[in-house]
């Protein structure tokens, strides 16, 4: 029989100054306290030897010899990784893996919460199951994370990522939102790794324009004339963009980790530190715990300087918008989209109407008598990227 439960020191106490007085029978005594005579007999030794009933206390049942017991060098180097990195267990085994150490995922995550390395945003729930591109380029993705304040004003962080691999194509700070500031940023991936076939992005700016129906801009039109395909993910849909979205959380957990940067080139060179070691060293779990860098091939299709004109077809009526987006037609002008100032498009005649067509799509339905003008169609949107 077991102890009492309750108040156990006292009662081994208690037991060791009776069996010490020599007039009780230790097997009375046993069954009294409710142990088995070994039991006693222990108890009454450890007290002799120690000559303390404060060693009376229970005892580890933990072998004094661990023969299993994590290195220290071992154990180091994990909290080095975390500290260094802020990675989970599966990634530091991939890490140790990589350096010749075997140990188990559940042994380097009893380290990491024995040395006090978990925090409260380290626990997230699983994502759930995402479909991507089979191949490279095939769909990039593209999107602002946030603002932060710098001490010239505000940094706001571009990001690009490919679909299948999850390579980073690109993190700029940027000073701003503008449509120079991005077209830039990506002249500079597209010379670097080509151009994609199809881009998403959310309903922002400077990809989205409120301003006219369908929701062109300038910038969208740069790309369309470089041959890109664009999706726009669905308004209240924010899960279109996953993997974007998963990527921003990775960004950020790591900007933090290793200091809040306080310009706009300190932002810089920790995002280009971030890819660096995204790309290249981190193990991704989407990739069975690969890295992007070897999922990832550098598109064919080159980047065009100077695009041509769209060739529209043969004896089409084909007219230049001006610097405003407006066409004219019968000595009148009328509004097209602004998006396409300088642009050519096609003009087709409909029961008296004009049809206003960019390229493969049909911008604007115009009412020459009444000067009324409808925008026909709008960008397609993706929900199940």
């Amino acid at each position: 029989m077991p102890w009492k439960e309750t108040k156990v020191m006292d009662e081994r106490i208690a037991f060791v100054v009776r069996a010490g007085g020599g007039s009780e029978s230790m097997s009375k005594l046993c069954d009294e306290f409710g142990i088995s005579r070994p039991t006693g007999y222990l108890w009454c030794k450890r007290y002799e030897e120690s000559g303390s009933v404060v060693d009376l206390k229970e005892l580890s049942r933990r072998p004094r010899p661990s023969p299993h017991k994590t290195s220290p060098e071992i154990e180091g180097r994990v909290v080095q990784l975390r500290q260094r990195d802020g990675w989970g267990a599966k990634k530091i085994f991939k890490l140790l893996c990589d350096e010749g150490v075997s140990l188990p995922i559940i042994t380097i995550n009893r380290i990491i919460k024995r040395h006090g390395l978990v925090k409260r945003e380290d626990s997230h729930r699983l994502a759930l199951k995402r479909f991507e591109r089979k191949h490279p380029n095939e769909l990039w993705q593209m999107d602002f994370k946030g603002e932060f304040s710098v001490k010239e004003g505000y940094c706001y962080p571009l990001t690009l990522l490919d679909d299948h691999s999850r390579f980073a194509l690109g993190v700029f700070a940027l000073p701003d939102q503008h449509t120079e500031s991005v077209w830039r940023s990506l002249v500079r991936v597209f010379e670097s790794y080509g151009v994609p076939q199809t881009m998403l992005m959310d309903h922002g700016k400077p990809w989205w324009s409120t301003t006219n129906g369908h929701g062109l801009t300038r910038l969208a039109i740069n790309l369309i004339r470089q041959g890109v395909k664009l999706y726009w993910s669905g308004i209240g849909h924010p899960q279109t963009q996953g993997k974007i979205e998963r990527f921003h959380r990775t960004l950020k957990h790591d900007i933090l980790h290793r200091g809040r940067p306080g310009t706009v080139a300190e932002w810089q060179s920790a995002f280009e530190n971030f890819i660096q070691n995204y790309n290249n060293i981190r193990p991704h779990e989407a990739l069975e715990m690969d890295t992007p860098v070897k999922r990832y091939i550098p598109s064919q299709v080159a980047f065009s300087p100077e695009p041509p004109e769209w060739e529209y077809a043969e004896g089409a009526i084909v007219k230049r918008l001006n610097s405003q987006g407006m066409i004219e037609h019968s000595g009148r002008r009328y509004f097209v989209c602004e998006a396409l100032a300088r642009e050519c498009v096609q003009v087709q005649y409909l029961n008296k109407k004009l049809l206003i067509k960019y390229r493969h799509m049909y911008i604007r339905e115009i009412e020459p008598k009444t000067g009324r003008t409808k925008a026909i169609v709008t960008p397609e949107s993706k929900t199940d990227v």
